[in-house]
């Protein structure tokens, strides 16, 4: 769960009529381009090795790191766990002061394709911390896959974790710990849906930078 899951977040800049002409270099987000480039090469990254594991073409992101093309949300997430990097710090946000205490109640819970996601953690850290409340029935056939590692443990009710091909039931006091890069799918398997901790990571496994595939 990469950053914990569901749908396709919407572009940054709208594509539709009335937007930059073709071959025209859009006006926001200015410092993204060179950040890019700029991160990539500091991996020691090619073009296409880095644009293979996004998921894009290597002339697409030669026109992200050149400016001729906007990157989406979906496209910065992706490229932002590639590079061992936080989308504030693609966009060149400063880093927010953390408070180390997290106080109960003080943050409103948010909801998405069903499930309810209490932030418990830090925003803008490499490590991603929610308490989950997850229904039963939803989102129990989205398979996930991407960079980083993910734990979770389970309070209450019954978790069914699938990672490649094997399905693991868990109950309360149970835990996972696990490679993101492999296929995985939640799904609470009481039909009173389960409760858990989740936290995952923004950046890549140790041995990310190595070709998995």
């Amino acid at each position: 769960m990469q950053s914990p899951p569901g749908g396709h977040p919407p572009d940054l800049r709208s594509t539709a009529p009335g937007g930059p002409a073709a071959g025209e270099a859009p006006d926001a987000l200015p410092d993204v381009a060179p950040r890019l480039r700029d991160l990539r090469r500091r991996r020691g990254l090619t073009l296409e090795a880095a644009a293979h594991r996004a998921g894009l073409s290597p002339a697409h992101l030669s026109r992200l790191e050149t400016g001729r093309r906007q990157p989406s949300l979906p496209m910065l997430l992706g490229l932002a766990r590639i590079y061992g990097t936080t989308v504030a710090e693609l966009l060149g946000e400063s880093a927010p002061e953390h408070d180390p205490v997290i106080r109960a109640g003080s943050r409103e819970p948010s909801q998405a394709d069903g499930w309810t996601y209490h932030q418990v953690g830090s925003p803008g850290r490499a490590m991603q911390t929610l308490r989950l409340i997850v229904p039963y029935g939803a989102q129990g056939e989205l398979v996930r896959q991407h960079p980083g590692e993910e734990w979770l443990y389970v309070l209450d009710g019954r978790v069914r974790l699938g990672l490649g091909d094997t399905v693991h039931e868990l109950g309360p006091g149970d835990s996972a710990h696990y490679d993101s890069l492999t296929p995985h799918r939640i799904a609470a398997a009481t039909r009173d849906g389960a409760e858990m901790i989740f936290v995952h990571t923004l950046l890549q496994s140790p041995d990310i930078f190595h070709p998995h595939f």
